[in-house]
């Protein structure tokens, strides 16, 4: 098998004069891979390319995929992803993955964006202070995940473990959220695809899925996102997705065809 046509022109357009070191060592499962990631996957759904390898850096950052990460910086670059985009992208892993996960990754990004031309400090995009991240924080919660749903986490919360709710809506949201560079939508959609590329956070996933469609992702877009990170990922963690979005948005039943099947 070869890399096909289309497979062939999208990678040379992401990679643009790289030839993968796998391809030589290994070119029957490089050539699987290709022909599935950048042909086959890529006929379903319309994610824009900018929006795909965001959330594909994203799921990385998540899967501790250190040196996959580090190749696709360069075609992230490359379809539009602004350097502001991609440092937002690794602190807002911070506090799905924790630091010590996103630490290396951080490091990783800023050696490549300055590789490729970027000059350091990147500007600011932090909106809150410290005297309204949480009042600031506990505002963008509720706007992305409902008001009675956060009023219902802060009540049933035991009181030993109310600071931890105190906790993901001053620093969670009002010290990450909060930040500009990325808009609300799109972020939603980053936590996503962290989530579920984390495995073991089937209830958080869950609850992000519900908060994607109340910001206005709708269930095809999510599909679309599971679809794009499915080569990455594998079928597990891309098939528990799709049950979480499921329980969530249930798929609409078949309609009657109108005749009766006899077996």
């Amino acid at each position: 098998m070869a890399p096909n046509e289309r497979a062939q022109r999208i990678h040379d357009e992401l990679f643009p004069g790289h030839v993968s070191t796998l391809a030589v060592t290994d070119p029957e499962l490089i050539d699987v891979f290709d022909n599935f990631t950048f042909d086959e996957v890529l006929s379903h759904g319309s994610l824009d390319a900018r929006t795909r390898l965001m959330l594909q850096l994203a799921s990385m950052i998540a899967s501790q995929a250190l040196r996959e990460y580090r190749v696709m910086i360069r075609p992230a670059l490359t379809v539009g992803v602004t350097a502001v985009e991609i440092k937002e992208i690794v602190y807002q892993a911070v506090p799905y993955v924790g630091m010590a996960k996103a630490f290396d990754f951080l490091l990783a990004t800023n050696e490549v964006l300055k590789d490729n031309g970027v000059e350091f400090p990147l500007p600011g995009q932090s909106t809150t202070t410290p005297e309204d991240r949480a009042e600031r924080g506990l505002a963008m919660q509720k706007q992305i995940i409902g008001d009675s749903v956060v009023d219902n986490l802060y009540a049933s919360a035991p009181e030993d473990q109310k600071h931890i709710q105190r906790f993901l809506s001053a620093n969670c949201f009002g010290d990450h959220l909060t930040r500009s560079g990325i808009d609300v939508p799109t972020r939603e959609l980053l936590t996503f695809s962290m989530l579920v590329s984390l495995g073991g956070c089937d209830p958080q996933v869950k609850g992000h899925v519900a908060a994607n469609l109340h910001v206005g992702n709708s269930r095809a877009k999510l599909i679309e996102v599971l679809t794009q990170l499915l080569p990455f990922i594998g079928y597990p963690r891309t098939l528990n997705g799709l049950r979480a979005v499921d329980e969530v948005t249930p798929p609409q039943s078949p309609k009657p065809s109108g005749r009766t099947e006899h077996v």
